[in-house]
């Protein structure tokens, strides 16, 4: 029989308590680890696929097109759009900011669970996870928007001087976004599993709940308030205004979605936060 002596040192582990100014912290002294899981997934993703970085804009394009056919022409929005804009342009400019955040969701929602290996072996701040998912995509962002420099081209739309610049806090806009929703569902997804196939259904209405194949103006005035609530109808008439030289100013839409932007991401911060501790043993 053991006994202890009364002065023997006791020790007590309790987990630290965590907030959003600690995960900002870590990611910092992680950011080389952040770049390496960045380009580790960028090269994933196109490794062995016989199309390469085309997947790019391949599915965009697409989109273009079947928009172009069935609601620029049969649905005769072409006829509907400011100043004469060609359809494919005016479908285009919006589906490059679109397809950023639709693709940084649907990876960062799955990026918990399909580097389970990594979350329940080695400590990192796990939040480098759902964000390298979503900055990867910034390459393919890249790509996208060279393709629409030259669809510009091609239909003789001109760019409208320094007001391009403006795609850069944006195209930033658009990351906050994604994270803000990507890091909530990420969490989300390592208790409820189901998560993964809901993200599909949810983008899809998504999509069709912001202005990109239709113009802003054609939604009810009855309905403008809460479809200002959608954070991607600004960065959408945001990038439309920056590249189309558009008259009408997007600045209150643009700034309800920074709004709703900042209380998505700070949620999700939050959240994650809180249930992190949890991951390694439940992923």
């Amino acid at each position: 029989m053991t006994v202890q002596a009364a002065d023997a040192p006791l020790t007590i582990i309790r987990a630290g308590r965590r907030g959003v100014g600690t995960d900002l912290r870590e990611l910092w002294e992680f950011r080389e680890l952040l770049l390496f899981i960045v380009w580790r997934n960028v090269k994933i993703r196109y490794k062995q696929t016989a199309l390469g970085a085309s997947w790019a804009v391949l599915q965009p394009l697409l989109l273009m097109v079947v928009f172009t056919i069935f609601l620029g022409k049969l649905g005769g929005i072409s006829s509907k759009l400011p100043h004469g804009l060609p359809y494919p342009v005016f479908a285009f400019s919006a589906l490059v900011p679109w397809t950023l955040f639709a693709q940084g969701v649907g990876q960062a929602a799955d990026s918990l669970v399909g580097n389970s290996n990594l979350v329940s072996k080695i400590y990192f701040p796990r939040l480098i996870l759902p964000l390298a998912s979503i900055a990867s995509f910034l390459v393919d962002f890249t790509i996208a928007l060279a393709v629409l420099a030259v669809i510009m081209a091609a239909y003789g739309t001109p760019l409208p001087g320094p007001r391009v610049l403006l795609i850069v806090p944006l195209t930033l806009l658009a990351l906050a976004t994604a994270a803000g929703v990507g890091i909530g569902l990420a969490a989300l997804n390592v208790r409820f599993r189901d998560v993964r196939y809901a993200v599909p259904f949810l983008l899809q209405l998504w999509l069709f709940a912001s202005p990109i194949a239709y113009p802003a103006s054609q939604v009810p005035s009855a309905w403008r308030v809460a479809y200002g609530l959608n954070p991607m109808a600004g960065v959408v008439e945001g990038f439309r205004w920056a590249l189309l030289g558009l008259t009408w100013s997007p600045g209150p839409m643009i700034g309800v979605s920074i709004a709703v932007t900042c209380a998505l991401l700070v949620g999700s911060l939050v959240y994650f936060g809180r249930t992190e501790r949890t991951f390694a043993d439940i992923v």
